[in-house]
Order: structure tokens, then C-alpha cells, then sequence
């Protein structure tokens, strides 16, 4: 039985600041299975990265906060782990790849000793001839020859120091990956190269993975799920075909599908979404997206939950969709 990996229930997370208290992550639920790769979508801001970093527990130590809510990883509860037992959880259970690759090396210390690194922490037992031999089969899984261990991080491409930052996070095979814009500081013929690669390695590791993305070409092309996220809220959920191939969309979802340039059609320019995100300081008391809506209503005002679809796990958090989506229409 495909069981959930990662399980998250009602997480809530906010930044305190002398002035504000923002509200970043509000009530947000969503699980991964064994072998399953998520796509995490939303503009910036909307709370994806700090959802990830909720799940590392690495949140600002004297700003951020989990507020409430589960986060359960491979049967354990990291919101109540205490640091020493993440130690062990991160690197190990879980690993996470930082947006720019270009800041996620120590410029000071070889590639080789970079991956070493994780390796000593995680897996003592090995002697140093083993440690160097799992340095080289890393390095060689993700592209890179092997002699170039002793070398620096400026002395490698943007694309290859990604690859490197994907061989540290890989290092100990753990069972989940969280992928945080991967491939944003690189170029598009990169970025392929290094999808294809993390793909490939996901399959031949069995590893889950969470890619953070504002990209829905990369979703579709890589990603089993999809989650789109705004305002620190998952407003639709569901498998990737149900998503992408139908006409219930949440509106926002329709916006972002609408603002993706399309081949077949002639257009002077694209289909942006107008407005802004609310102020994350004073979050809505209804729907966060009813300033920006085409669609809203006087119900807008209450918060909606999220209504099942007729799909296999699909669901939307939008009052329009209460009732016509499980007649099946999008009206």
C-alpha cells in the first residue's frame, strides 16, 4: 500500500517582528506518499519556502514560529522534535535544495569535503577509503567527474554547482527531497538538463520530493500532484491530469493557466492576474484572493473550506465550486 509519507495537518506559521506579526502560513494541509513527487505553485510570497522550512524545522530561531498544527515525517512528529533529533531527521529523512545554488556552497571548502560533510554526520561507521569512495559515486551520479573533488565552487558553472548541491542533499539517500526553485538562477537549456537529472535520480533512489515552483510546464512535465498555494493557504489540490485538464479550476488557478502563453493563439499580450496579494500582516477574515477575483460574491466575505470535486483527491477552496463542482460543471 502506497502510505503517506509526509502528512501536515492545519500548519500554521508566523514571522514576529517589534512592529508586525505576519500571518505567512494559515491552516495549511497536505500529505506526500512514498515515491510521490508534489509540485508546490504560488507567486511570491504566498508561503511556499517557509512551508518547507517548517518542515526542516530551520524557521528563523527568534522570529519564526509554528503556531500550531502536525507535521508528521515517516512517523514522526517534527513539531514537537527537539534540535538534536533533527539533526539526525535532516540530511538523513530529509534533505532540501535552496533556490540559488551560487550561495548554497561554502566557497572556502572543496566540493568533495562539501559532500564529505553530510556523509560523516550521518553515516560514522564508514572508514575514510569509504567515505571518498561515496564522495566519487555521488559526484558521478549527478554528472560531474569525480577528479574534480578537490576543486572550489567558483571554479564550477552555475548548472554544475547546482548538481553538486543536489549530490549534498542526496548524499545519505533520504526518503524526501524538497526542491525549492531549483532551476530559477539557471538557463532554460540548464534548467532541463537538471530536471532531467533529478527526475532520473528521484526514480533510481525511490525518493519523494516536494518541488517548489512557480512554473506549471515544470509541474506537468516532472510532478504526480500539484498544490496551489496563496496567501499562506492551499486554495486546490489534486493529481496533475485533474488539475490541469479541466475547466473546475479555483479562479486563481484559471489565472495562472490564463497568463501562460499558448502557441496556438494569437495574442498582443498576456492575460496577467490584477492586484496584489493581501497584506500578510492583516490577513482577510473571508476568501485572501476576493480583492483580485472576477468571480466574487457576497459570500466571499466568509472563509471558505476546501470542497471535494468528482476527482480522485481534486479540491478547490472556493465558494463557487461548493455546489458546481461536484454537479460538473465550471459555471
Amino acid at each position: 500500500m502506497n502510505v503517506n509519507l509526509l502528512e501536515i495537518e492545519d500548519l500554521r506559521v508566523i514571522y514576529k517582528t517589534d512592529e508586525d506579526t505576519i500571518y505567512a502560513v494559515n491552516g495549511v494541509d497536505m500529505s506526500v506518499k512514498n515515491g510521490e513527487t508534489m509540485g508546490l505553485v504560488g507567486e511570491t510570497g504566498a508561503g511556499k519556502t517557509t512551508t518547507a522550512l517548517a518542515i526542516m524545522k530551520l524557521l528563523p530561531e527568534r522570529t519564526g514560529f509554528i503556531k500550531s498544527g502536525r507535521i508528521t515525517l515517516d512517523g514522526i512528529d517534527i513539531t514537537r522534535a527537539t534540535e538534536h533529533e533533527m539533526e539526525a531527521i535532516r540530511g538523513n529523512t530529509v534533505s532540501m535544495i535552496f533556490q540559488d545554488p551560487m550561495t548554497s556552497l561554502n566557497p572556502t571548502i572543496t566540493v568533495g569535503r562539501q559532500i564529505a560533510e553530510v556523509l560523516q554526520l550521518h553515516e560514522k561507521s564508514k572508514s575514510s577509503s569509504e567515505m571518498a569512495r561515496s564522495v566519487d559515486e555521488m559526484m558521478e551520479l549527478v554528472g560531474i567527474p569525480s577528479h574534480r573533488k578537490n576543486e572550489y565552487p567558483h571554479q564550477f558553472s552555475g548548472g554544475m554547482k547546482q548538481r553538486i548541491v543536489i549530490a549534498i542533499a542526496l548524499a545519505c539517500k533520504p526518503k524526501l527531497l524538497i526542491a525549492d526553485e531549483p532551476t530559477t538562477a539557471l538557463d532554460v537549456t540548464i534548467q532541463d538538463q537538471v530536471l532531467e537529472m533529478m527526475n532520473d535520480l528521484k526514480e533510481r533512489l525511490g525518493t519523494s520530493m516536494i518541488l517548489i515552483t512557480h512554473d506549471l510546464g515544470v509541474v506537468a512535465q516532472t510532478c504526480d500532484t500539484v498544490a496551489i498555494m496563496y496567501a499562506g493557504e492551499i486554495i486546490e489540490r489534486g493529481r496533475v491530469e485533474e488539475v490541469f485538464d479541466t475547466q473546475i479550476r479555483h479562479p486563481y488557478t484559471s489565472g495562472l493557466f490564463g497568463s501562460i502563453p499558448n502557441i496556438k493563439v494569437t495574442a498582443r499580450r498576456l492575460n496577467p492576474i490584477d492586484g496584489l496579494m493581501p497584506d500578510p500582516a492583516s490577513p482577510p477574515d473571508g476568501c485572501g484572493f476576493y480583492e483580485r477575483c472576477p468571480k466574487k460574491m457576497e459570500m466571499c466575505g466568509k472563509k471558505p473550506p476546501l470542497f471535494p470535486t468528482e476527482g480522485n483527491g481534486h479540491a478547490i477552496r472556493c465558494w463557487l465550486h461548493g455546489d458546481c463542482a461536484r454537479r460538473g460543471d465550471g459555471s
